[in-house]
């Protein structure tokens, strides 16, 4: 099994085709922006030494002179600003520009948001996929009112996504936003359910609403798209479909070339979301540099304090905001955690943190539905993240077909997605489970249009399908534990409320 990626969320890309042929690569791990008012002052190009910051302040009262003249003073030009959460974006060459700002009073924390210098650079493309056989596309027929691949997506019946379309497919009326690396909308499976108005791309830490911004560029990693057909790819006689194939999905790119998720970008995404009607947001992703951020590190604590703001007000404003566990098998209910990969745009090292003071964000953030993966037996995936009190619901995810193999007529342990360039492929990872939880998620909403977000939580989790620990989680049965879990049935580690429930979702 590949080692998944730290920087976000899967741990396997396999492209699988187009509508005319289908394609099979192993895709290297590359990882993955949002809205606002405009700002005091217009940012200029960022010379090389360049970083970017969030300066937090109170929030509801614009930028307080005196804290503009201070930023400026201190070498810094605002690029934008979130009034109504208090997260001022700024550039700044200066080294000690978030040390001075902290000393500015009304200013609550401040921070670097990254460690490498603007932009961050390209890690390169994503490689060639390999095209199947005629033989093997021709068998890819549509029969009893599926999609031509829905007979390989084992996950469908696994939360009961089949069954429930039976009922319904979702309502238009409701809109999932992949907050992610860009979403590509000509997919002939993503097309019929784009939602434009509520599509942006983040990237900069201000809104750019330019037509097809949020497409992943040729150089960029697929995994928004495949999120996106995850969650809504439409019943419509071509290729796969989504958990809510009636609901409407939206692309806000938050993910720099490079695949960096920085926080000026996330704070962007969720309160584009929030201002532009989002029911559900999908967070397949953990926001750069840092793996856990530690809230006794002033730069970090100012992290923390930002994409904190934003997703609560994403909530406030009628978003339920679902993100994945993170795919290292961590237990995130540990004394300490050996976190190796952090700065993962500077120089990192072997950090011990506290998982209850370090947070991973946004999945450890206060009202997020944070997201375990299981594979085709149902059991957790042999990559995720755990932990009794953190993981609140599991989903399919996909393993290692050798670990967990699907039942016929499905070949892959993987999850089959949607891909840019009308293409179809498999991936695996917590960022996969996530998007199942955000379909079901929809659904619910579907079902109780006028639910709050609290009450489509306690939904999610009183119809999750209890699932006991594994015990023994011996998955390559050489007779030793791979991981522990700890809780009862109706609550535990691996498997929080349990797996979700799509049927339930729409008839309940």
């Amino acid at each position: 099994m590949t080692v998944p990626h730290p920087r976000y969320r899967r741990a396997l890309a396999i492209p699988v085709g187009t509508a005319l042929a289908t394609a099979l690569a192993f895709l290297p791990n590359v990882s993955a922006s949002a809205a606002g008012q405009d700002a005091p002052r217009t940012a200029t190009a960022a010379d090389a030494t360049a970083l970017s910051y969030v300066v937090n302040v109170h929030p509801g009262h614009g930028v307080p002179r005196h804290v503009q003249k201070a930023i400026a003073k201190a070498g810094g030009t605002i690029v934008t600003s979130y009034d109504r959460i208090g997260v001022i974006v700024v550039h700044s060459s200066n080294p000690d520009f978030a040390k001075t700002i902290r000393r500015v009073p009304r200013v609550d924390s401040a921070g670097n948001t990254r460690n490498a210098p603007l932009p961050a650079q390209s890690t390169g493309d994503l490689g060639a996929p390999k095209v199947l056989s005629a033989a093997e596309v021709a068998a890819a027929e549509a029969a009893d009112g599926k999609d031509p691949l829905e007979p390989l997506q084992w996950d469908l019946p696994a939360i009961k996504a089949d069954k429930a379309h039976e009922k319904t497919l979702g309502s238009s009326k409701v809109t999932v936003a992949v907050i992610d690396t860009g979403v590509d909308d000509t997919h002939p499976d993503i097309a019929p359910n784009f939602d434009r108005a509520a599509s942006v791309n983040c990237v900069t830490g201000k809104p750019d609403t330019a037509d097809g911004a949020w497409r992943p560029s040729a150089a960029e990693s697929p995994h928004g798209t495949h999120v996106a057909g995850e969650i809504a790819a439409a019943k419509n006689g071509v290729g796969m479909t989504g958990v809510a194939p009636g609901v409407k999905v939206a692309g806000i790119k938050v993910s720099t070339t490079a695949g960096y998720f920085y926080t000026e970008a996330v704070v962007c995404g969720f309160v584009w979301a929030a201002e532009h009607g989002v029911d559900v947001t999908n967070n397949s992703y953990y926001t750069d540099p840092w793996y856990f951020n530690c809230k006794n590190d002033p730069d970090q604590k100012a992290l923390v304090d930002a994409v904190t703001r934003a997703s609560r007000y994403a909530e406030k404003k009628g978003a339920v905001n679902v993100a994945a566990a993170g795919n290292e098998s961590y237990d995130l209910a540990a004394d300490e955690i050996t976190d190796p990969v952090s700065p993962n745009d500077g120089t990192p090292s072997d950090r011990v943190v506290d998982p209850s003071e370090c947070l991973d964000i946004p999945t450890q953030l206060p009202g997020v539905v944070t997201v375990a993966s299981t594979g085709a037996k149902g059991l957790k995936s042999s990559f995720s993240n755990y932990g009794l009190g953190v993981i609140d619901i599991a989903a399919p995810g996909g393993d290692s077909t050798s670990l967990q193999p699907p039942a016929p007529p499905a070949t892959s342990g993987l999850i089959l997605g949607t891909l840019p360039g009308g293409k179809w492929g498999y991936m695996a990872g917590t960022s996969m489970a996530t998007p199942h939880v955000a379909g079901v998620a929809a659904l619910i909403k579907s079902t109780h249009p006028h639910a709050s977000p609290a009450l489509v939580k306690a939904l999610l989790y009183a119809e999750a399908d209890r699932t006991a620990c594994t015990d023994p989680y011996d998955l390559d049965g050489d007779g030793k534990a791979d991981a522990v879990c700890e809780g009862p049935k109706n609550y535990n580690g691996f498997y929080g409320w349990g797996t979700a429930d799509a049927l339930d979702a729409v008839t309940r």
